[in-house]
């Protein structure tokens, strides 16, 4: 009689066949990993049984350093070596840190680099170098309680965060040794959790709302398909931000000077998060605040209060989730759910105002702090080879268009925001001048319609580009965006075969003001770019016909007679000037005129051209 097999509990029935993977939810507060056993996603806890990992870093002159709840405990004694929210700082350059939005608590080191370093007692550390220190505590608990190496890991980030950013977490997972399957939006990650548990179709709401960074997510669920419709966020906002206002009120109610101490500060805003937390379910939160000369000063947050002082950052996640609607081409009352994701939305003001904006309760059956880690957990589990590859598809979006300029300083959109991912495009371009041997391709991303409106992401040449006439040339240009959302470009002369490409990491960020600039201004400006954008084009026609022209005349002036080459001289002459004015309808009339002019001349040099190529020809062999 065949034995039946039973599996030890958490395991697969087919060891051999399972490979493991974990999501990992890299927060700004905190961190979770998560993996799926015997079906089922969960987050994995540590040796004390916390499934979360604070996002705090204390480093130490001499050992490793401590990660999570060990170094929180360092924040008020000793802030300078104690780093938290170094997610906010992740593919920033060195001058973006007047946009964070708060007060950093660190002594920053001087350098020729774009890349912020923190000076600790270990040395400089970079933000990716503190984010791998997190990830490799991650990486441990992992593997000591699944009992083997990892195959594997997706790791969320927010969906606005920008190339260089997600670069920055991969180069981060990688020095803390981990293998990258994929970087997953945390939306995405959410509404995969649900979606799986609850199922069903239509368009949902992911509002994610962490300690740091705030996204807004509208995706239409069809058949097991997640499209992202479209996103929306900052990448500096949050419950620090909370935290940051309540600190505020308590300086400004006990008299507490603007340039406090560090200490001070790390004190100020761990009362204020427990006041915040306290909150949650009372309606007054006891304060007893220690200053610095020893003394303590005590009062009383009230809800009232404390509603009054982050009405306004509430607000602006509002704002942001109604132009993430606008962009989706959907309204509120379309929405058929609201998923809640992120450890502030347990504040009660926010389900409220986000209750009252989209006109239903939204969803928080699952712990806001894990719902991310699971929802990558179960793509991991896809991704790995544990599942069929097209029991989950997921489809997201890029936040802002991508292109390269051209002629006139205009810009050709290749793959428009919104766009789902991974998306390849390409596009034929040609040369602009005879005998032109190499084009320099400027990558650009942004919604204007001038390379001067937008956000410059990398140039490259491509030579060895056979001498020809303007416009012969043929070389295809292809943008590539990976699942990680990270941008490629290839150019490639079609006839020769000769190539040239960039793979594109910026040295630092977007900052979520430039962000916010650059989608409003695409719309303010609208009408003005359009007009723009038709002057500048008619100019660069202008331009080639002038020079063609020109050329023409050089080569073959004695084709015309004295009159004739009067008449073309004047015309040329005449566009040089109306090409210098503004009016874009009046160039391209005057171009009309010109080639009008010259139509007869084109076809006598076609004719002299014919005459010698078979000159010496027998009619025959021709």
């Amino acid at each position: 009689m065949a034995l039946l097999q039973i599996s030890e509990p958490g395991q697969s029935t087919k060891p051999h066949e399972h490979r493991l993977a974990v999501g990992i939810d890299l927060g700004t507060t905190n961190s979770l990993v998560a993996t799926v056993r015997s079906g089922v996603a969960d987050t994995l806890p540590d040796d004390k049984d916390d499934h979360i990992l604070p996002s705090v870093v204390h480093y130490l002159a001499d050992g490793e350093p401590l990660v999570g709840s060990e170094a929180k405990k360092h924040a008020t004694t000793d802030p300078l070596n104690t780093i938290s929210s170094i997610k906010r700082l992740m593919g920033r350059g060195v001058l973006d840190l007047k946009h964070i939005g708060t007060r950093l608590p660190y002594e920053f080191a001087e350098s020729d680099s774009s890349v912020p370093r923190i000076k600790t007692a270990a040395g400089e550390k970079s933000p990716v170098e503190v984010s791998a220190d997190i990830l490799r505590v991650l990486k441990d608990r992992a593997e000591r309680t699944l009992g083997d190496e990892l195959n594997g890991a997706v790791i969320t980030v927010p969906a606005y965060f920008d190339d260089a950013q997600r670069q920055a977490t991969k180069d981060a997972a990688k020095l803390a040794g981990m293998h990258v399957m994929r970087l997953l939006n945390e939306p995405t990650a959410a509404a995969v959790a649900y979606g799986l548990d609850q199922g069903g179709e239509g368009v949902i709401a992911v509002y994610d709302l962490g300690g740091g960074t705030f996204d807004i997510s509208i995706l239409r669920l069809n058949r097991g398909v997640f499209e992202v419709m479209s996103t929306a966020g900052d990448t500096a906002l949050g419950g620090d931000d909370f935290d940051h206002a309540i600190a505020k009120w308590i300086m400004q109610q006990a008299k507490i000077s603007d340039d406090a101490g560090h200490h001070q500060l790390r004190r100020l805003l761990r009362d204020a998060c427990a006041a915040k937390e306290a909150l949650t379910s009372a309606d007054t939160a006891e304060l007893k605040i220690e200053l610095e000369n020893g003394e303590y000063w005590e009062g009383v947050l009230s809800k009232e209060i404390f509603n009054q002082l982050v009405d306004p950052l509430i607000q602006k996640t509002i704002i942001t989730s109604r132009r993430a609607l606008r962009d989706a081409k959907v309204t509120a009352d379309e929405v058929e759910a609201v998923v809640m994701v992120g450890g502030s939305t347990r504040v009660p003001r926010v389900r409220e105002k986000i209750g009252e904006f989209f006109g239903k309760q939204p969803l928080v059956n699952i712990d806001p702090d894990k719902v991310v880690a699971i929802g990558a957990a179960i793509q991991a589990d896809v991704l790995v080879g544990n599942k069929p590859d097209d029991e989950l598809l997921l489809l997201d979006v890029i936040p802002l268009s991508l292109g390269l300029e051209t002629m006139g300083n205009l810009v050709e959109k290749i793959i428009p925001r919104n766009t789902t991912i991974p998306v390849a495009r390409a596009q034929d371009f040609t040369t602009f001048k005879d005998g032109q041997t190499a084009m320099t391709i400027h990558v650009v991303q942004g919604e204007r319609e001038l390379v001067s409106d937008c956000r410059s992401l990398g140039k490259f040449t491509l030579h060895e580009i056979p001498p020809m006439v303007a416009g012969a040339a043929r070389i295809r240009v292809t943008f590539q965006v990976d699942a990680d959302g990270l941008l490629s470009v290839m150019a490639r002369e079609e006839t020769t075969g000769v190539e040239s490409g960039i793979q594109i990491k910026p040295s630092y960020g977007l900052t979520d003001s430039e962000i916010e600039n650059m989608l409003r201004d695409s719309i303010t400006y609208a009408e003005e770019d359009v007009a723009a954008r038709n002057l500048r084009e008619q100019q660069v026609e202008a331009d080639r016909v002038i020079e063609a022209i020109q050329v023409a005349m050089q080569q073959d002036g004695q084709l015309l007679s004295e009159q004739e080459r009067t008449g073309i001289d004047s015309a040329v002459e005449r566009l040089a000037n109306v090409r210098n004015g503004n009016d874009h309808n009046l160039i391209k009339q005057t171009i009309d005129e010109v080639n009008n002019l010259t139509t007869e001349f084109a076809a006598r040099r076609m004719d002299q051209s014919i005459k010698k190529a078979l000159s010496g020809q027998n009619v025959n062999e021709i």
